[in-house]
This record gives C-alpha cells, sequence and structure tokens, in this order.
C-alpha cells in the first residue's frame, strides 16, 4: 500500500474535483499522458492532462470557467489554483485519428466512444496509460491491478523496466508523426531510459521522415532535449540512428574527424562533450546551443591531416554556419545573434605577458558586456570538452579579473564625456558622417589610455579634429581602428599558430 499512498500524495485537489464534477455528470475521466506517466515514477507533473467521454460543448456547459480553441476536443478548464500548473487543465474527449497524409497531422480528428480507443492513437507504450481520477486511488486498489490502471499496451512494465517501446506497430507510429522519433530520444535522455530494439530500428529506417515536419516543431524538440539532463547522450543517440542528419546535419560532419596533437576527440564528440559540460553547470538553453556549435566550423576549415592539422579561421566558418543553423530552426533573432556572436569570438586569446588592458577594453566592445559572462562560460565547455582537467586555468582567470578591472572604463560612443551635439557645438560643424568621424577616433583614442575621457580634454581634442576635412577624418578614423586591430590581430595569430587553431 505505501506505492498507493505516494500516489495519493501527488495527486492534486483540483484534479479529483473535475473527476468527481464529471462522475456527478455520468462522463469518464482519466488521467493521461505526461502526467500520468510522472506520478507512476512518483515524479510531480509540470502539467496535467484529463481525457473524457464528455463531447466539448458538454464540457464547456459542466464548467463554464474554460476555453475551447481547437480542432481536437480539447477544453482547458480555468481551476483558480495558485499552482502554475493546475491554472487550466486540459480536458480532452477520447479520439481517434485518421491517416497521417503529411507525416505531421491527422486528416482528420474523430472522436472516440472509450479509452482504450483513445490510447490506441498514442506513441509510446509509457504514455499510453489511463487512470480514473474520479475517485480515491485507494478504493480502486483491488481493480485490475494496485492502482487501477488502464494499461492495454504494458506501458507499466516498460516504465518499470526504463524502456520507450512505441505502442503497437512502431513503422506505423513513426509514419503518422515522423516528430516522435526525436521524441524517442527525448524521453531516452530525460528518462534516462534505453530505447526498445525494434522501435530504434524502425527509427532508423524511417529516420528521413524528418524532413516532413516543420522546423519550428523540430526546434522545440531539440530544445526539449538540450534541456534533459543526459541530452549530450541523446545527441549520440540521434546520431546513430540517423536523425541528426535530418536535424544538425552540419554537426555530423565532424562524425569520426580527428583533430591534431592538442585534442584527444574528434570534432564531433568534443562538441558533444563541451554540452555534456554546459549541462551539468546547468547552463541555459542558448548557451548548450553554443558548446553544441561552437566548433561546427572545424570540418571545413581543416587543413592536412594527422597530428600537425590546422584548423585556421574556424570560428569565423562557424559563425556563418551556426547563423544558417539557426535560422533554418527559427530560433528568435535575439538568440541567433548572440550564439553566433559566441561562436565567432570563443577563440579569444590571452597572454598576460602581451595583453593590454586596451586590449581587454577592445574585447569587451566586441562581445558586449552583457555577453562577456557567456563568453568564459563557453570557453569553460569548450576546456573540458578537450579533456583537461580544469575549467578556468590561470589565464582565464587573470583574464577575467583584467576584464573586470576595465569593465568600467568607455568602450563605446556612448561612454564618452562627450556626444555629438558637443561635437557640434565645440567643431561648429551641421550634422552629417563628420560628427561620427570624430566620436570613433575620440573612442579609438580613449580605448588606449581611458583618463583621455574627459571633457575638457576631448573637447581640446574636437576643436583640433574640426578643423580637418571630412575625408582625412575618415580615413584617420578608419586608420585608428585598424591599427588597434592589427596589433592585437598580430598578438593572437602568433598565439593561434603555436596552438594549431
Amino acid at each position: 500500500m505505501g506505492k498507493i499512498r505516494e500516489m495519493e500524495k501527488l495527486q492534486k485537489k483540483e484534479i479529483l474535483d473535475i473527476g468527481l464534477a464529471l462522475e456527478k455528470a455520468n462522463f469518464e475521466a482519466y488521467l493521461v499522458g505526461g502526467c500520468l506517466r510522472d506520478l507512476l515514477i512518483g515524479k510531480e507533473p509540470k502539467d496535467w492532462d484529463v481525457a473524457t467521454n464528455a463531447k466539448p460543448e458538454e464540457l464547456q456547459k459542466l464548467f463554464p470557467e474554460s476555453v475551447y480553441e481547437n480542432q481536437f476536443g480539447t477544453v482547458g478548464v480555468k481551476t483558480g489554483s495558485e499552482d502554475s500548473a493546475l491554472k487550466i487543465v486540459e480536458i480532452t474527449t477520447y479520439r481517434l485519428e485518421g491517416k497521417y497524409t503529411d507525416k505531421r497531422h491527422p486528416d482528420e480528428v474523430r472522436f472516440a466512444k472509450t479509452v482504450e480507443e483513445d490510447l490506441s492513437r498514442r506513441d509510446f507504450t509509457i504514455n499510453a496509460m489511463a487512470l480514473r481520477c474520479d475517485t480515491n486511488i485507494r478504493m480502486r486498489a483491488n481493480d485490475t491491478n494496485e492502482y487501477g490502471l488502464v494499461d492495454p499496451y504494458g506501458g507499466k512494465n516498460d516504465l518499470k523496466n526504463k524502456i520507450i517501446r512505441a505502442v503497437g506497430n512502431p513503422e506505423e507510429r513513426f509514419q503518422e508523426d515522423a516528430l516522435r522519433m526525436m521524441r524517442a530520444v527525448r524521453f531516452m535522455a530525460q528518462l534516462g531510459f534505453t530505447i526498445e530494439a525494434e522501435t530504434g530500428e524502425a527509427i532508423k529506417k524511417h529516420s528521413g521522415l524528418l524532413e516532413f515536419i516543420s522546423k519550428e516543431r523540430v526546434r522545440d524538440e531539440l530544445s526539449k532535449l538540450l534541456m534533459t539532463e543526459n541530452a549530450a547522450d541523446g545527441i549520440r543517440k540521434m546520431q546513430e540512428l540517423g536523425l541528426l542528419k535530418q536535424a544538425l546535419p552540419e554537426l555530423t560532419e565532424g562524425v569520426e574527424m580527428g583533430q591534431n596533437k592538442h585534442h584527444i576527440y574528434s570534432v564531433f564528440e568534443h562538441n558533444v562533450r563541451s554540452l555534456d559540460y554546459a549541462i551539468k553547470q546547468n547552463f541555459p538553453l542558448h548557451l548548450r546551443l553554443a558548446s553544441l556549435l561552437h566548433d561546427v566550423g572545424k570540418p571545413r576549415a581543416k587543413r592536412g591531416d594527422g597530428p600537425d592539422s590546422t584548423f585556421y579561421g574556424h570560428q569565423v566558418v562557424g559563425e556563418k554556419m551556426a547563423l544558417e543553423i539557426l535560422d533554418r530552426l527559427h530560433f528568435s533573432r535575439e538568440d541567433v545573434e548572440k550564439i553566433a556572436l559566441l561562436v565567432r569570438e570563443h577563440m579569444f586569446v590571452y597572454d598576460p605577458e602581451t595583453f593590454t588592458d586596451a586590449g581587454a577594453r577592445r574585447l569587451l566592445r566586441r562581445v558586449g558586456k552583457e555577453n562577456i559572462d557567456d563568453l568564459f562560460k563557453l570557453r569553460e565547455a569548450d576546456r573540458i570538452g578537450s579533456g583537461v582537467p580544469k575549467a578556468q586555468p590561470y589565464r582565464l582567470r587573470h583574464l577575467k579579473f583584467r576584464v573586470e578591472k576595465v569593465s568600467q572604463d568607455p568602450i563605446s560612443a556612448k561612454m564618452l564625456k562627450v556626444n555629438g551635439a558637443d561635437v557640434m557645438r565645440e567643431a561648429n560643424i551641421q550634422p552629417g558622417p563628420k560628427i561620427g568621424f570624430v566620436l570613433s577616433i575620440l573612442l579609438e583614442e580613449v580605448l588606449d589610455d581611458p583618463i583621455l575621457n574627459e571633457k575638457e580634454k576631448l573637447i581640446e581634442r574636437i576643436k583640433a579634429l574640426g578643423q580637418m576635412e571630412e575625408k582625412q577624418l575618415a580615413e584617420m578614423a578608419k586608420f585608428a581602428k585598424k591599427s588597434a586591430d592589427e596589433a592585437q590581430g598580430r598578438i593572437e595569430e602568433e598565439i593561434k599558430k603555436k596552438y594549431f587553431i
């Protein structure tokens, strides 16, 4: 009876009230899907789903505080609960689905008469169980089994044995909705289960069907996978089953591609191990993506083979590839730009003997204060993914200190003690490109020496620059930035050559 008591603790009053209301109206009410699966393994469900033989219009009459805005018979019942997972409980009429001509959506949805019919359309056995929620569990302890489950496909046994198994014929399930193949991998990673052999073989055989799935759905499923504790194993499993070639084909270019004497793993394995570190550190989704994609450009940038092969410029190639990948999957513009920036800048080099405060300020300007911590975290993932023991060696800790030290120094024109209006007034010029050139020159000079960022000093400099022609100012602004970038670039190139990057 111990397990029954555990189940009772996890049951919620709001759900039992819904069940009781349906029972009094002579309808059935079953907990189904992921919430029941979680209940059976002792986890608190993140959302609650109820299936019933009541039609949507009958549900709306029974629960006036409800919404019905779909074609699938799902009514959202407002419970008034303070628990975010229970504020709206979805109640769905038993249904059957017709053929899936487009491999994504059923051609038609028909209401079913029994819960067993409803369970027959579901994806995996662990999600194809039902539990009456209209009375106390203990009262039903002596039904078909200790929980009174409706379990026509052996889901409870698969839960016990930690197996992901398709309902019925796996080939038919995946031809109905190809995204179920990615869901199988996600459940594997999320629950720490294994994929049953026949189900796995069916995924291998039909992995190409994933191309029929909208990129938004693939993105959402990939994001859910990456937020699981075992996402690294999930990515490896996607590669093994042929799904990665459909979802992230660029990553597969690094499979079995060796690196050089500074690396012990293939490009693909290095990327996955970097992801694993990001997971263990509980990094957010954008950093997990950046960790997985940070070296995606290496296969295309590789020159030579063996221990002395090189990957010069792979971060620039990777930035372009990351933009294409994330755009294709319709990630938000903010995430796309942030991740691409991190991929491009992840190879920043730092030598305490040659790196100056001006270099630290320029790094901050390139990356942005809002992204610098993420860049350091990505570097940690990169290091651990390479097999080194320390995520933060002395050099990285020293750079963090240096960046912190200069973080209040001006790194953009907005941080200068003068602005465009000052330039127009002191140089006696009208609005136009000349103002921008003057500010650019001032910024480069202040980046080299922040002491110059005093209004009186800047005004004197503005007066001198204001006497010059626009063409001359443009050349000065261009030359000042180019000289600074080239100086830093020479330092970086020497270090990159040393480490074959």
